[in-house]
């Protein structure tokens, strides 16, 4: 099948899309990016203020979010599934899950993690400067937590090495390296979640993830997704007209 026939609907400032573009970058897979169309409304989630093409519904009937993997006439949704699916159908490349079976269960329980209780606390000091400090003392205290954790994942997965995977990145490394663009924006404001000294893993890690010929083209600069973010910061503290 031809490459030609590899598309991804997504939307540029989403983390989860970067996942199947740095994954099909790694396999010199090359595809076609459809862009989601954003509405004018308050909110600040990405999934939330897109239009949703027809296209995007009729591939994922079930969750209608973003990112799909349509390989031909198939589509592959959530953004892991997709990594997983293009690891497994191109051998072009290095492989991106771990070869043993322990450290393939290791890196999916840390994305799931990531997932699940990393990003949400990033994303939460987001929404809690809308509320009151409190809120987002709290938030800056769960997310650092987290971090201390990834810090301690990342000396015994890279083994001495430059990524989570070893000597390129890997699945665990895509997996936590698409939100990179977030924290550079939330550290915006003065706070520092990657320290030189209290996670100096993550700080070298960081720098040669987003120095990886697979990543910088898809990295969103950190600038255009600042005025992203204040633009819907802006839409959601507007009155709402009558």
């Amino acid at each position: 099948m031809a490459e030609s026939d590899v598309k991804i609907l997504g939307a540029w400032p989403s983390p989860y899309v970067m996942r199947p573009q740095i994954a099909l970058n790694i396999k010199y897979v090359g595809y076609e990016f459809l862009e989601e169309k954003f509405l004018e409304v308050k909110f600040l989630e990405v999934q939330s203020d897109l239009l949703k093409s027809d296209l995007l519904i009729k591939s994922n009937p079930v969750y209608k979010k973003i990112p799909v993997l349509i390989h031909g006439d198939k589509p592959i949704c959530e953004s892991l599934v997709i990594v997983q699916y293009i690891d497994e159908t191109w051998s072009s490349g290095p492989s991106i899950l771990p070869s043993d079976a322990y450290d393939r269960a290791t890196a999916r329980f840390w994305a799931k993690y990531i997932d699940d209780k990393w990003f949400p606390a990033l994303f939460g000091i987001a929404k809690a400067q809308l509320e009151e400090a409190e809120a987002e003392a709290e938030a800056v205290k769960q997310l650092l937590a987290g971090t201390a954790l990834l810090e301690e994942a990342f000396q015994k997965c890279s083994k001495g090495k430059a990524f989570f995977g070893g000597d390129s990145i890997g699945y665990l490394d895509i997996a936590l390296g698409s939100f990179l663009g977030w924290l550079r924006v939330t550290e915006l404001n003065g706070l520092t979640i990657l320290d030189a000294e209290k996670t100096p893993g993550l700080v070298g890690w960081a720098e040669n993830f987003c120095a990886d010929s697979a990543v910088k083209e898809v990295m969103p600069k950190t600038g255009k997704l600042a005025e992203f973010v204040k633009g819907r910061f802006a839409k959601m503290r507007a009155p709402t007209s009558t």
